[in-house]
């Protein structure tokens, strides 16, 4: 039950407000997510969880629980897409690998009920199924990565032999799977979505290209929210205009034309751009379409995004 508290410590940095919708995002797993800070936190908290079981287990058992708690949190963060600074204070770098989608039951599952069986049996048997549990999400964990490489260059051979200029590439999983793809490509001026699911018949990708809005990004560039969009997403994001309001999209989180993160920034007025406090109004496709897409696609059939 402590590893589940130390674990779940990083993510109360989500309670902080940071001002405005885009610095809540950007500084999510900021510092609250650092190697750095956890490991010098993670004495401390040792030393207090000791103090209230007053000497039961030994220190040294306490600290490295609290360690490995708070360490693998960031850890299992980096493997997503969102990018995580754990390496603050020496670096602000978002990393992230984006093998796996933020939530995946396959790789959540073995972990909770080898937990469950291991509390609810409390003997060295039980513990056995922590172990297993832990060691099949790993696995897992480690399947996502290969997959998304062998994706990977079944994007290039596609980019190739379509002859596209890619600036960027990113490949990560759609919802709750990683057996369908979402790729999306970056060019001088749009960007390219693509799908690939691993039961598909053919090693190609079929692209769709959308407007990034390159204008508005150059008219407007060296505003802070701006640039930190730029910054946050590796440059994977989109501005677009709407009648007299203005917004950047993180093109990584969603799908076309449904994104999580989509701010607005400016308002146009007598044919200047005034900035306003970013306001988040991201959208989602509907559940039930979007599911059966979901499936369909996943299953190798060659449908369209759903809209």
């Amino acid at each position: 039950m402590w590893g589940a508290v130390c674990a779940t410590l990083p993510d109360l940095d989500t309670f902080i407000p940071h001002g405005d919708a885009i610095r809540n995002m950007t500084f999510h797993r900021a510092e609250s997510h650092s190697l750095f800070y956890l490991a010098l936190a993670s004495p401390l908290i040792a030393w207090l969880i000791a103090r209230i079981h007053r000497g039961s287990v030994p220190f040294g058992r306490w600290w490295l629980l609290v360690f490995l708690a708070l360490i693998f949190h960031p850890l299992l963060d980096l493997m997503t897409i969102y990018g995580t600074q754990l390496g603050l204070p020496f670096t602000d770098y978002p990393f992230g690998v984006g093998s796996i989608f933020i939530i995946d039951p396959l790789f959540s599952l073995p972990v909770m009920i080898g937990a469950i069986v291991a509390l609810s049996w409390r003997s060295q048997r039980a513990l056995r199924w922590s172990a297993v549990g832990m060691g099949l999400s790993a696995l897992y964990l480690t399947w996502t990565f290969v997959a998304q490489q062998y994706v990977t260059s079944i994007v290039r051979d596609s980019l190739q032999a379509q002859r596209i200029d890619a600036q960027g590439v990113e490949v990560d999983p759609t919802a709750f799977n990683t057996v369908l793809w979402r790729v999306t490509v970056m060019t001088p001026q749009s960007y390219l979505e693509g799908y690939y699911s691993l039961l598909d018949n053919r090693r190609s990708i079929v692209f769709r290209e959308h407007p990034r809005g390159t204008e508005l990004n150059e008219r407007l560039r060296g505003d802070w929210n701006v640039e930190r969009m730029a910054w946050f997403t590796h440059g994977f994001f989109k501005m677009e205009q709407r009648g007299d309001r203005v917004f950047i999209t993180d093109l990584r989180l969603g799908m076309e034309p449904n994104y999580g993160f989509t701010f607005w920034v400016f308002e146009e007025r007598d044919g200047k751009f005034i900035p306003v406090h970013p306001q988040q109004t991201g959208s989602r496709p509907t559940t039930q379409p979007g599911v059966t897409w979901l499936w369909k696609r996943l299953l190798g059939e060659p449908l369209p995004p759903v809209q």
